[in-house]
Order: C-alpha cells, then sequence, then structure tokens
C-alpha cells in the first residue's frame, strides 16, 4: 500500500512537500515517483527516482522547482514542489516498482493521490 500525503491550497510561488509511505512491502530497491492529473486531463508522468538515488528523471515543465528524494529506510518517496504555479494544480499520485524507459514511467504499484491546489 503506497499512502500519499501533503496536498493543499497553496498560493502562486509557494511550496509544498508531498510524502509517500509505503507499507506491506519494501520498495528500497525499485523505482519511485509520482504522476499528477489535473481537471479534465489524463494522468502524467511528474518525477521518478532509482532506489539509490543516482537515476532521476523529471518531466520538464517542473525541471528545476520540484525535486524528488527518497529515504529507503522509512521506505517513504518525497516530492518538494516550489515556485508553484497554478497549472500544477492536480491530484498528485504516487506508485512504485516497474521500469522507465523513452521518458516515461511505467510503474507496477498505484497509491491513492493528494490535492494540490495553486491559487492565482
Amino acid at each position: 500500500q503506497l499512502q500519499a500525503s501533503g496536498g493543499g491550497l497553496v498560493q502562486t510561488g509557494g511550496s509544498l512537500r508531498l510524502s509517500c509511505a509505503a507499507s506491506g512491502r519494501t520498495f528500497s530497491r525499485y523505482l519511485m515517483g509520482w504522476f499528477r492529473q489535473a481537471p479534465g486531463k489524463e494522468r502524467m508522468f511528474v518525477a521518478t527516482s532509482s532506489w539509490s538515488g543516482g537515476s532521476i528523471f523529471y518531466v520538464d515543465s517542473v525541471k528545476g522547482r520540484f525535486t524528488i528524494s527518497r529515504d529507503n529506510a522509512k521506505n517513504t518517496v518525497y516530492l518538494q514542489m516550489d515556485s508553484l504555479k497554478p497549472e500544477d494544480t492536480a491530484v498528485y499520485y504516487c506508485a512504485a516498482g516497474g521500469s522507465y524507459y523513452n521518458g516515461n514511467y511505467y510503474p507496477g504499484y498505484w497509491g491513492q493521490g493528494t490535492l494540490v491546489t495553486v491559487s492565482s
């Protein structure tokens, strides 16, 4: 089970930190990452990190503003979101396992979402 938290309402330019804690199994040796789904749009890849943090990928629209990190001892992945924009408004989903190729992440496990709303 993947439990995401940390969403909320923030003004443009603000910051939020999302957390996703895994339980029931360990993902310390697997990819973990984040997706988001804006209203009326398809779910899209945001960021992913290898188990060591040595391979990290972001969608272009969040590069330089979002930072993914993980604490394998806590079986948790984080998404630090800075300089937030209204277009970042979405439900954010954490994910684990699977693989990353051709610029996209194909997870094996999904968590529930947490809503991030950025007001203008």
